[in-house]
């Protein structure tokens, strides 16, 4: 998976959807996952490097399966690189995080939405969190901490994707 030159790459209807973003991934095997889920529904996945592990991880491929070929990836090397990316390819940032009031099913999505997610470690530090346009959380019950995050990142990709009107052609 090598990183993507998309300066001048065409609007597709991949590009009329949210993205889901994920900031420095810790786990191979949940990044792989979540490939798979954007290439069976049409959305890009966007890596913030450093990711925790190289995209050559056994984890990563048995979790994608062959849909890695099939899958949209972006990388950035870091999260400057994705803020200037956002210049280009404006977007609002929407930060999914159980430090928020607002839930996933009490939003309105926007096709130019980046869903952004956190390290399954460490979340995003603060100066992330400040960034975001929206921040929202999925509803648990009292006690539990958080989900895994390729389940919370087919959670809100499907929500998105129901309030757009999904399936789309193309």
């Amino acid at each position: 998976m090598a990183k993507a030159d998309h300066s001048e790459e065409p609007i597709t209807a991949v590009s009329l959807r949210p993205s889901i973003v994920l900031f420095q991934p810790d786990i191979a095997g949940n990044t792989g996952t979540i490939l798979r889920l954007a290439a069976c529904f049409g959305l890009t996945v966007e890596i913030v490097e450093p990711a925790g592990f190289d995209s050559s991880d056994r984890a990563l491929k048995r979790a994608g399966m062959d849909y890695l070929a099939m899958a949209a990836l972006r990388r950035h090397d870091d999260w400057s690189a994705f803020l200037r990316d956002v210049e280009i390819r404006p977007g609002r940032i929407v930060l999914l995080t159980t430090r928020a009031e607002t839930t996933h099913t009490d939003f309105a999505f926007r096709p130019s939405d980046r869903l952004l997610f956190g390290r399954e470690s460490a979340g995003v530090p603060d100066t992330v969190h400040a960034r975001a346009d929206a921040r929202l959380t999925i509803p648990m019950i009292a006690g539990a901490r958080s989900l895994n995050l390729a389940v919370s990142a087919g959670i809100v990709a499907a929500e998105a994707l129901r309030q757009l009107d999904w399936p789309l052609d193309g």
